[in-house]
């Protein structure tokens, strides 16, 4: 009676029929619910423990994807912590470990040499791929968590978050060329993003490299130099007077005006910049992140390009004369690579609207980057992501509000995004800027006036 009872802990190991329909249950057993086939054929206190060891990791998934739909930012917070992922990458350790043992342990209670000759390299082969399946899934799972570790915490900072001012988020972008034949750098390409903290809408003030005149906050080290705005007093010898100069002049020259900038994950480089774009926005700037341009084309290609419609022929390398082209960006909708957007955002020469064109570029460039690049394919090309941002990104958006802006990003992406160009075409003269008429376009753009309904 037990013994009919109980085929699978008791089987009739002279009926090769029996034993055989028993290995494959068993090994399904262990791929479904991992445990099983110990309590049913072997070790019950192994079998209880990987039971239950397999009932919270599904709780855990339960609870992930519930979580996932109703609460995604809370997720995205979680997973963005080094510490978090740390336990992450011990858990699936642990997994990897006891489903090879589970594994090996099934393939012990099937008796291989109790089934029928022809079904013996189809268990051991099938049993052989679940082990490597599961436990090299969760392995690998591991050493991702350990590696998204180490790039949170070479590029974000660990510090308290800033709120958001009158309702948002002010981001400073940088977009810095450090090449061989510069002493330092200087950011070529200057943008402040404004989002709501809420909704994520977004609108993008572009500050033109050759703005001069730039005023500071009255707190800031470098209004006490310049009150008049940087340079003024000098009278703009030789360019010092232009934006783009700040940078170089504090970074180079004058780091002692912002000695707590290394300490808080920043450069009084900078510093200095930061001040300048609150100075011209009237705008609180609560964090920025740096792109190196050269380590850009790394990023690019890490994640597969990125598509453009090009509006005007665009030269790679040359002068204002087109002399010294080695190669042309082709007009019309494009594929690419990290070497070509890189010269789509940054050629200066070749076209008739110059830097101003150029900045229009990087906001198309910016715009594509931001709708194209998902967490997805991001996840998916984490490695060489991970590898190319290291070197490339400076920030300091602690990790605590990473996956906050995570989820902020994605309801950007959903909505029109309203650009603000500091240029000429906008009635903006950048050798003799109107600040209060700078600030009216720009507050125009974050809260746009409503029209007032008219009586039919």
């Amino acid at each position: 009676m037990t013994l009919a009872a109980s085929p699978i802990r008791h089987p009739d190991i002279a009926s090769r029929t029996v034993m055989t329909r028993r290995a494959w249950w068993l090994v399904a057993l262990n791929f479904l619910i991992p445990g099983a086939p110990q309590v049913l054929a072997g070790n019950r206190k192994l079998g209880r423990f990987g039971l239950g060891a397999t009932l919270v990791l599904w709780t855990l998934v339960v609870v992930g994807i519930v979580v996932w739909f109703l609460w995604p930012a809370t997720l995205y917070t979680v997973f963005s912590t080094s510490v978090t992922l740390w336990i992450v990458a011990l858990v699936l350790a642990f997994y990897a470990v006891l489903w090879v043992i589970l594994t090996l342990d099934t393939l012990r209670l099937v008796r291989l040499v109790k089934t029928a000759p022809s079904a013996r390299v189809w268990v051991a082969g099938l049993t052989t791929l679940v082990m490597v399946g599961l436990s090299g899934a969760a392995a690998y799972g591991a050493y991702f968590a350990t590696t998204a570790s180490g790039f949170l915490s070479s590029v974000f900072v660990a510090g308290p978050s800033e709120p958001p001012v009158d309702g948002r988020y002010n981001i400073l972008l940088l977009g810095g060329d450090s090449g061989p034949d510069r002493e330092g750098m200087r950011p070529d390409s200057m943008t402040v993003v404004s989002i709501d903290a809420e909704t994520g809408q977004a609108v993008t003030i572009g500050l033109p490299r050759d703005l001069e005149y730039v005023p500071f906050p009255e707190d800031s080290p470098l209004a006490a130099v310049y009150p008049e705005g940087y340079g003024a007093i000098d009278g703009c010898e030789v360019d010092v007077c232009q934006l783009n100069s700040i940078y170089t002049e504090v970074e180079l020259k004058s780091p002692e005006m912002y000695p707590n900038a290394v300490a808080e994950g920043s450069e009084p480089g900078i510093e200095g910049v930061r001040d300048a774009a609150e100075g011209i926005t009237g705008l609180e700037i609560q964090y920025y992140a740096l792109i190196d341009m050269q380590g850009f084309q790394q990023l690019i290609d890490a994640l597969g390009g990125v598509d453009i419609d090009v509006d005007t022929r665009i030269p790679i390398g040359g002068d204002e004369n087109n002399e010294g082209v080695d190669g042309w960006i082709e007009p019309g909708q494009q594929h690419l690579d990290g070497y070509h957007a890189l010269w789509y955002g940054r050629a200066r020469y070749g076209t008739a609207g110059g830097d101003y064109e150029r900045m229009a570029r990087q906001r198309v460039l910016q715009e594509a980057v931001l709708h194209q690049f998902t967490p997805t394919n991001v996840l998916a090309k984490f490695q060489e992501v991970a590898s190319a941002g290291a070197d490339t990104v400076k920030t300091d958006i602690p990790q605590s509000m990473l996956g906050y802006f995570v989820n902020l990003s994605m309801k950007t992406k959903e909505l029109p995004i309203t650009s603000v160009e500091l240029v000429p075409a906008n009635d903006v003269d950048p050798t003799d800027p109107d600040w209060d008429y700078i600030r009216s376009l720009i507050d125009e753009a974050l809260v746009p006036a409503t029209e007032t309904p008219t009586e039919e």
